[in-house]
C-alpha cells in the first residue's frame, strides 16, 4: 500500500498537468539568459532548432550552440560574452532560411546556414582631444609613464568625453607594468568603442512572419540603432536618457513602429518612428527586471516581486504580486490557438503563467529557471524550453487538449465580481429624455445653477441669523470655541437636566465662564438656576447636572433657555433651547 501511493500521486499529478515532460538534461551545461535563446527554422525544412548563446564560465568557453530535438547539433566558439541573440530574415532569396545575429561586445556576428557570414561593428565614438594629445606626447617620449598617469587622472575627473578603454586599463596598472604597456600601445591609434546591451528585430515593410526584418540594437552610450538587413548600414538613430537593459520592438520600419526600452535608471521609455527621443516615460515603483509585450499592452516585472501591466502610452492597468523574486520573463504566443500569456520564472523553482493579471497556470521545475522560451520546436507548436541555474535543459510540450481557465487561481475576490451586470436595454422614455437634455442643455444647466445659488443663499442667511441670535449649540466666538448639548431624563414631575460642555480649542483652556437658565417660573422651578463652570481643558467633555421640578398639573410644557456667558459680560457666548417633555407624574401641591 505504501509502495504504490507515490506512484499513484505521480500519475494523478501528470494527469492534472497541462504539460508533457518531453526532456530534462540536468548536465546540459548551459549558462544563458532569455535574451540569448531563440527558436528558428535554420535549414528551411519545417523543423525549428534551438539556438543558444552560451556564456560558458563567464570568461572563457563561450559558444553558439544549436540543438535539434534533444541532441546538440553544432557549436561555434564566440570571442566574447554574448549579450543578445535573435534570428531574422535578411533577404528574399530562396530557400527562406533565417540568419542568426549574436551581439557580443561592440560587434554583431551574423551567421547564415550556421556559418559566419558578416561582422558588424558599432560606429566609433568621439575621442577626448586632451587624451589624444597626452598619448602623442608619450609616443614622442616627451613624458614618462608616471606623468602620463597623473595627466590622464586629471582628464578623467574633469572631461565631458570619457576616456578610452586603453587609458582606463593603463590607470589600473601597477607602476612596474606601466612602461611595458606604453611601449606596446603608444604607436597604435586610440579608439573609443561602446558595447551592445540588448538586441531585437523590426519588420522592414510587411508584418508577415516570413518578412524581412531590421536589427535594432541598444548600446552602452545610451543610443538605439536600426540597421538595414542587407547592407548593415544605420537607418535610424535614437537617443535615450540612460543605458538600455531590456527592449521590445513592434511594427514596421517603413510604416509605423514602437520601441519600448527599460533602462538602468529604473524608467521605461517608449519611442515612435517620428521621434528621435522618447515620447512616453513610465516610472515603475522599483527597478525593472524584465519586459515583454502581450498584444498591445506592456508587462513589466520589478524587483519588489510584482508584475505591472501598462498601455502603449504608459497608463497603468493592473498589478499582480508574486510569491518570490523574478529570475526571467518570456511570452507564450500560441498562434494556432490565438492564445497569449506571460511566463514568469521565479526564484522558488516555479514558472507562473499570467493572462493579464490572472494566474492561469503554475509549472514546477527541478531548479531555478534562468531563461525561458516558448514556440515551435521541431514540428511541435506548443513547446516550452527552459534552462536552469545549474546548467540543465528542460523541455515541456503543451497538451493539445488542454484548456486554460480564465479565472485567477490565486486566492482573492470571487469570480462573481468580474461578471458584468445584465443592464436592461434603453427604453423609449430614456431616449426621449436624453434627446430633451441634449436640446435644452443650456437652459437646464442655468435653472439648476439658479436653484443651487438660491439654496446656498437661504442657508447662509439662516446661519447668519443663528449666529447673531446666539441660538446655535456651537460658539461663534473665535476666542472661545465651545460646544454644548443637553439631555433631559425622567417622566415627571421631577426631571434631571444634564449639560455636556466641551472646549473645542486646540490648546487654549476656557476660564471664567458661567451658565444661566431662563424659564417660566409658574411652570418650573430649579434649585440652582446659575452655575460657575470650572476650567475647561481642550478636548474633554464636562457634564453639569441639575434638577427641574414641574409645578403645573395641566399637562403642558415649555422651553427652558440655557445661556453660557463670561463673567462680567451680558452677551451670551452660547445659547441652547431645551424642549421640556410633558410631565406624566402627579404634581404634589
Amino acid at each position: 500500500m505504501s509502495a504504490t501511493a507515490p506512484l499513484e500521486n505521480k500519475e494523478n499529478s501528470e494527469a492534472n498537468s497541462k504539460w508533457l515532460d518531453a526532456h530534462y538534461d540536468p548536465v546540459a551545461n548551459l549558462n544563458t539568459f532569455s535574451s540569448c535563446i531563440a527558436l528558428a527554422d535554420l535549414n528551411g525544412d519545417g523543423e525549428s532548432k534551438l539556438v543558444v548563446g552560451d556564456l560558458g564560465t563567464g570568461g572563457c568557453n563561450m559558444k553558439l550552440k544549436v540543438y535539434k530535438g534533444t541532441t546538440l547539433m553544432t557549436d561555434n566558439t564566440l570571442l566574447d560574452l554574448p549579450t543578445g541573440l535573435t534570428a531574422f530574415l535578411m533577404d528574399q532569396n530562396e530557400p527562406r532560411t533565417p540568419a542568426v545575429a549574436v551581439a557580443s561586445g561592440p560587434f554583431i556576428y551574423v551567421y547564415k546556414n550556421l556559418r559566419p557570414y558578416f561582422k558588424f561593428t558599432l560606429p566609433p565614438l568621439e575621442v577626448n582631444s586632451l587624451e589624444l594629445e597626452v598619448w602623442s606626447q608619450a609616443k614622442e617620449d616627451k613624458i614618462d609613464p608616471v606623468t602620463l598617469k597623473e595627466m590622464l587622472e586629471g582628464i578623467r575627473g574633469k572631461a565631458e568625453v570619457p576616456l578610452s578603454v586603453r587609458s582606463l586599463k593603463f590607470l589600473m596598472l601597477e607602476p612596474q607594468e606601466m612602461e611595458t604597456f606604453v611601449n606596446l600601445y603608444k604607436n597604435q591609434p586610440i579608439k573609443r568603442q561602446t558595447v551592445i546591451t540588448c538586441i531585437g528585430t523590426l519588420k522592414k515593410n510587411m508584418a508577415d512572419d516570413d518578412a524581412v526584418s531590421c536589427l535594432v540594437i541598444g548600446t552602452e552610450c545610451m543610443e538605439l540603432y536600426i540597421l538595414d538587413p542587407e547592407a548593415f548600414t544605420v537607418l535610424a538613430k535614437m537617443s535615450l536618457p540612460s543605458a538600455p537593459a531590456f527592449m521590445d520592438v513592434t511594427g514596421q520600419f517603413d510604416v509605423e513602429f514602437r520601441v519600448t526600452v527599460a533602462c538602468r535608471n529604473g524608467n521605461i521609455y517608449i519611442l515612435r518612428r517620428d521621434s528621435k527621443k522618447p515620447k512616453y516615460c513610465i516610472e515603475p515603483s522599483s527597478q525593472p527586471v524584465g519586459l515583454v509585450r502581450v498584444n498591445k499592452n506592456i508587462v513589466v516585472g520589478c524587483t519588489q516581486e510584482s508584475l505591472h501591466g501598462y498601455t502603449q502610452k504608459g497608463k497603468k492597468l493592473w498589478t499582480a504580486f508574486l510569491p518570490a523574486p523574478i529570475t526571467t520573463m518570456g511570452v507564450m504566443d500560441h498562434k494556432t490557438r490565438g492564445y497569449q500569456a506571460v511566463l514568469v520564472g521565479l526564484a522558488n523553482s516555479k514558472v507562473h503563467m499570467y493572462r493579464e493579471k490572472n494566474l492561469v497556470n503554475i509549472v514546477k521545475t527541478p531548479d531555478v529557471v534562468t531563461s525561458i522560451c516558448f514556440g515551435r520546436y521541431g514540428r511541435e507548436d506548443g513547446t516550452l524550453i527552459m534552462t536552469t541555474k545549474g546548467g540543465g535543459l528542460v523541455i515541456k510540450i503543451l497538451k493539445r487538449t488542454v484548456v486554460f481557465d480564465e479565472k485567477d487561481s490565486t486566492p482573492g475576490p470571487p469570480m462573481a465580481q468580474s461578471i458584468k451586470l445584465n443592464v436592461p436595454k434603453k427604453t423609449k422614455l430614456y431616449v426621449d429624455q436624453t434627446l430633451r437634455e441634449r436640446e435644452n442643455a443650456v437652459g437646464m444647466h442655468r435653472a439648476f445653477q439658479m436653484d443651487l445659488y438660491r439654496l446656498r443663499l437661504n442657508a447662509a442667511r439662516a446661519y447668519v441669523k443663528v449666529l447673531e441670535s446666539s441660538l446655535s449649540p456651537m460658539s461663534s466666538s473665535v476666542s472661545e470655541p465651545l460646544r454644548m448639548n443637553a439631555v433631559v431624563q425622567g417622566l415627571g414631575p421631577s426631571f434631571k437636566l444634564t449639560l455636556n460642555i466641551q472646549n473645542t480649542s486646540a490648546c487654549r483652556p476656557a476660564i471664567n465662564l458661567c451658565i444661566s437658565f431662563l424659564y417660566d417660573q409658574s411652570l418650573y422651578s430649579m434649585k440652582t438656576a446659575f452655575f460657575k463652570i470650572p476650567l475647561l481643558v481642550p478636548g474633554l467633555n464636562y457634564p453639569i447636572d441639575t434638577f427641574v421640578e414641574c409645578l403645573s398639573d395641566k399637562g403642558i410644557s415649555d422651553i427652558i433657555k440655557v445661556f453660557v456667558l463670561r463673567e462680567g459680560k451680558t452677551a451670551p457666548l452660547l445659547t441652547a433651547h431645551i424642549n421640556m417633555p410633558v410631565s406624566e407624574g402627579i404634581v404634589m401641591s
